[in-house]
Parts: C-alpha cells; sequence; structure tokens
C-alpha cells in the first residue's frame, strides 16, 4: 500500500499505543512500517519525520531489527518511548551475544542455523544461493532469510523497507510466544519490553556521550605521566622514566620487563615475596614488605593512564563539545550487564573529577546498595534472608545471626554468591547453610546444574549458557578445575543476570519518568546511574530516581518483603559522590 504519511496508514489501522509495528528505515530510500492489519512503504529522504509524528500521537511499540534503528532516530532528535528489540529479546530466549538478523530469523522459525546461506562467492563446488530465484522475496524457499538481503540489502528500496518491516512484526509475534512459553519465570515478558527499553536507553548514552572537562582530564593525566609528550621520541623517554622509578628499588644489573606478569612475579620472588599472581588486590597485601611494591603499584596506575586512559584516549573519544562518546548495548552474552566501549565502564576513579555537568546543570548520582545479597533474597525466596533485607544494613542482622563480625559476614555472603569456599569468612560461609538453608540451596542448585553443563535462566527469563559454548573457560569436563569453574560461574550468574535485570528496569523507568524534567541518564555503570539534569530540577529529579526505584521493584518482584536501597545525591562532579557498600 502506499499512504502520504505513515500517520494516516497507521491511524486508518487502529493503531494506539503500545501496539506492535514494525519499522525499517534508510536514510535517502524511506520508510516501511507493518502491523496485523497491512505494510505501508513510503519513500523519502528523512524518514525519521514519519516516525515522529507517529510516535507524537499513537505511541507505538516499535518492532525494530536491532538498537541500530533507535541509534538513527536518536540522532535525527527523535525519541520514541517504547520498542520491541528483536535482538535483545533473542539475546534473552537463545543467550550469548550472536543476533544477526538471519540467526534471529532461524531460531524464530526453527531452523538449523549450520544451513544459514552466506554471501560467499561461489566456487567450484558450490553455486550463488540466490540463483534463479526471486531476488524481491527476502525468504528462501527453504525457509532462511536469502542472504542478500540480511547483509544489508533490504536498504535499497522503499518497497524492499516494506517487506523488512513485516518480517520484523511477524519475528516479534514468535518471539512474544517464545517469551510467554519460558518455564516458571511469569516476569519474562515484562523483562523482554524492559531489555527492548534498555537498548533505546543504550542508543541515546551513545549519542549523546558524558560531559567531561577536558582541561581537567588533561590535567589529571599531566599528574601521572606529564605533560602531551611532542613527538614519538619524548614519549619513550617518559616511559623509560616511570620504569626508572621502580627499578631504582632493584639491584643493579637486574633487567626486568615492568610490562610481563611473569617477569614480575621472578622479580618479585628474589626478593623474598612469593606471590600467586601479580595482581593489584594481592600485591597490596604485601605492599608493606619491600619498597618495590608500593613503587610497582604506582606504576601500573600511570601505565595504565599512558596507555589506555591518556592523551590518546581523549583524542579519540572525547568531542569538540565536551562529550565523551562509546558505543553501548543492553547485554554482554553472558547474564546481561550492560556494556559500553572507549572505557566508560573501567574509568579510572582518579578521572572522576574530570565528568563534569554542563553549565546550568548538575547531576543526580544514585547507587543501588547491597544489591546482590538483596536480588538473592527474592528469588531464592528465602524467608529469613528476606527478612534481615528489610534493614538499611542487611549484614548486620546477618552478622549477628552467625555470630560474626559484620565484615565476616559479608565476606561470607558474598563468597557464597562468587563461589569462594576458603580464605577469611569460610567458616562463617559453612553457618550460612544452617541460617539460610533456602537461599544458599538456590545457589548450590545453579552451580551443580553449571558444573553438568546445564543451561541456567535468570529470575527474568535470560538464558545463561552453559554447555559448550558457554562464556567460560573451554575446558575438557575432566579438566583440572573446569567443572569447579563452570559452578563458579553458574552461582553468581543467576544473581549477576538478576540484578543487572533490576538495575535496567530501574533505569528504564528513570528515563521514561524524567523527560518533562529535561533529565537524560549519562552512564549507568553495573548499579549505579548518573543522571545529567538542569540545576532548577536537580533536587525534583532525585526524587523521581528514588520513586522509579520504588515502582521498577513493584514491577519486578510485586509484593517483596525485601528492600532496596540507593545512596542518592545531587553533585557537580562525580568524584563528589560518596561510596556505597
Amino acid at each position: 500500500m502506499e499512504s502520504p504519511r505513515l500517520l494516516d496508514a497507521l491511524r486508518g489501522a487502529g493503531v494506539g499505543p503500545g501496539d506492535l509495528v514494525g519499522l525499517a528505515l534508510e536514510a535517502g530510500v524511506g520508510v516501511g512500517a507493518a502491523t496485523a492489519g497491512g505494510s505501508w512503504a513510503l519513500a523519502g529522504a528523512e524518514p525519521w519525520a514519519q516516525v515522529a509524528a507517529v510516535e507524537e500521537e499513537l505511541q507505538p511499540r516499535w518492532v525494530m531489527w536491532s538498537a541500530e534503528t533507535a541509534l538513527v532516530l536518536v540522532r535525527a532528535g527523535v525519541r520514541v518511548a517504547r520498542s520491541w528489540d528483536l535482538v535483545a529479546v533473542h539475546r534473552l530466549l537463545a543467550g550469548g551475544w550472536r543476533a544477526e538478523p538471519a540467526r534471529m530469523w532461524a531460531a524464530g522459525h526453527g531452523l538449523d542455523p549450520d544451513s544459514i546461506p552466506s554471501t560467499k562467492p561461489a566456487d567450484l563446488w558450490s553455486s550463488f544461493e540466490d540463483e534463479g530465484a526471486d531476488a524481491e522475496d527476502p525468504v528462501r524457499p527453504d525457509g532462511h532469510l536469502r542472504a542478500e538481503w540480511a547483509a544489508g540489502g533490504w536498504r535499497e528500496t522503499p518497497q524492499r523497507l516494506r517487506r523488512w518491516a513485516a518480517l520484523a512484526f511477524d519475528l516479534a509475534g514468535i518471539q512474544a510466544a517464545g517469551v510467554d512459553a519460558i518455564p516458571e519465570r511469569p516476569m519474562a515478558p515484562a523483562t523482554a519490553r524492559s531489555e527492548s527499553a534498555a537498548e533505546l536507553l543504550c542508543a541515546e548514552l551513545t549519542a549523546e556521550g558524558l560531559p567531561v572537562d577536558r582541561a581537567v582530564a588533561e590535567g589529571i593525566i599531566a599528574g601521572f605521566v606529564g605533560a602531551r609528550p611532542r613527538d614519538d621520541a619524548e614519549a619513550a623517554a617518559r616511559r623509560a622514566e616511570r620504569d626508572a622509578e621502580v627499578l631504582r628499588h632493584v639491584a643493579p644489573g637486574i633487567e626486568v620487563d615492568l610490562r610481563s606478569n611473569g617477569q614480575v612475579k621472578v622479580l618479585l620472588g628474589r626478593l623474598g615475596i612469593e606471590v600467586a599472581d601479580t595482581r593489584a588486590w594481592r600485591l597490596r597485601e604485601v605492599q608493606d614488605r619491600h619498597p618495590v611494591v608500593g613503587a610497582l603499584l604506582a606504576w601500573r596506575k600511570a601505565e595504565r593512564i599512558a596507555t589506555t586512559y591518556g592523551y590518546g584516549w581523549l583524542d579519540e573519544h572525547l568531542g569538540d563539545d565536551g562529550r565523551l562518546r562509546g558505543a553501548w548495548s543492553g547485554a554482554d552474552g553472558a547474564a546481561g550487564r550492560m556494556t559500553a566501549t572507549a572505557g566508560l565502564h573501567s574509568m579510572p576513579a582518579d578521572l572522576r573529577p574530570a565528568v563534569a555537568a554542563e553549565a546550568g546543570h548538575v547531576f543526580v548520582r544514585a547507587d543501588l546498595g547491597q544489591i546482590e545479597p538483596r536480588v538473592l533474597a527474592v528469588v531464592s525466596g528465602d524467608a529469613a534472608l528476606a527478612d534481615a533485607a528489610r534493614q538499611d544494613d542487611l549484614y548486620a542482622p546477618v552478622a549477628a545471626q552467625l555470630g560474626v563480625d559484620r565484615a565476616t559476614a559479608k565476606v561470607a555472603v558474598l563468597g557464597a554468591m562468587y563461589g569462594q569456599t576458603t580464605g577469611r569468612g569460610a567458616q562463617a560461609l559453612r553457618r550460612l547453610d544452617v541460617a539460610y538453608p533456602v537461599a544458599m540451596g538456590y545457589l548450590t542448585a545453579a552451580a551443580r546444574s553449571a558444573e553438568a553443563g546445564h543451561d541456567l535462566r535468570t529470575y527474568g527469563g535470560r538464558l545463561v549458557r552453559m554447555g559448550p559454548d558457554a562464556p567460560v573457560p573451554a575446558a575438557a569436563p575432566e579438566a583440572p578445575g573446569a567443572v569447579a569453574a563452570r559452578g563458579r560461574y553458574g552461582r553468581n550468574a543467576v544473581i549477576q543476570g538478576a540484578a543487572a535485570e533490576l538495575f535496567k528496569m530501574w533505569a528504564v523507568t528513570v528515563r521514561a519518568r524524567s523527560v518533562g524534567l529535561g533529565a537524560r541518564i549519562v552512564l549507568c555503570l553495573h548499579d549505579e546511574l548518573l543522571v545529567h539534569t538542569p540545576e532548577a530540577h536537580g533536587e525534583a529529579t532525585a526524587d523521581l530516581v528514588a520513586r522509579s526505584l520504588d515502582e521498577a521493584v513493584h514491577r519486578w518482584a510485586a509484593g517483596t518483603p525485601v528492600r532496596f536501597l540507593a545512596d542518592i545525591a545531587v553533585i557537580r562532579r562525580w568524584s563528589d559522590a560518596k561510596g556505597t557498600e
């Protein structure tokens, strides 16, 4: 069908708020849309204007093949409220990271993924996969997507956009039925919608970026590695100077490459310091045994700045508008945590003073406290742990129950979720089995299932693969430590995955509710939100963030007695925030 306006077509089809509408668009080509009542193609150089008009009046749930479409809209200044992201839902259903159109289509239609056609050139033993076929039909006779379409051929004409949108709409229906059928996971449909909204948020984070004060950032970098080097020779000289600050504590004649963990370990052994590895936390434990250890720790911090977060990092990722940008994704392919490039998820704390609100704005920083044990109380259904989670400090009643101090109780609880059975807290860990048998049984069941190579599902329904393609070291089942490693990964994944689902539900609730305040989320870091908002709306935004947490918890686990708490503050620089436990 042809229509002068997409809005007219969808209004005529009876589309209302939340109704699914398949969407495909391409700048300079046009837009395609599809519903249960039909599909439409409209030519146009700026197709996002058609989407904006529909969004303003009808507010449907746009079905997108991936967040790439959302990113196009955001960069064009169009913000949509709802989506069904096929990639996000596929990863929820199938686990892992891979979610190409052909793979999602094959999964939805029960087709063998190994038989997905490719666009490789024909050779003596094969022919072109489209030979003799109707190139305008996106689906081959065997049911697979035609490789040329899946590789981007859908962008070429408005009519192809229409067909691509119709395929998206059909696949969304198949996915929705699959989500509804996930056994014993009533939260799965809500998770699918939340995960899709998280991809909209990721598109906004990617496009809008994190406010950074370049002058402050360069000053911090200079404090570690000196002024910006003028050439490669000066950079090499600075590197040698940093090395010399460590090597001056070593006897003359000893040569060691500080960038080799193996050589550093040997060096420490020659100084009488035996360590299992050279991780920073382990070195800090032996820092008082020789001056070289403290020098090495300082060197590593400077080296990280120089090689990863130095001047080159700023030049590559910090725009002239003072926004640091990386690519964001709503799931990491494992248990489902948000991820970002450009170092946004691992920026050293030393650089946080450079993350500064723009003039006339402030940050609202919110950090969930003790989220993992509180999530464990919910997903396991352990009434005793849920009772402890009513308190502001969950670890205090746990410590009293175990008869240990608070610090030991915390180590024991975290150890239970991470599979640590030795060291500090080991005795208290054994007491947890008696005090909180339901929660510990939940973790043990997840670990045993993972050890056997059985896939897991999180509270919200995400598949966590534990078979041969699991995101843990690929070792033979009989290899030393392989089974235990899978068990540790499994017990932690069901908690980390559920926590990620709750966090994203909170983040997308803040996104939805804060539009009228002019507030925008600019960073999602594990359990922490950073919201950029006009200074006049700082306190109102902080209140909204708190209320959004209550709303998200109610949606995620209605009726739970477990309290979820966030440390919320209005600040001007990220470094102004206080840490939480």
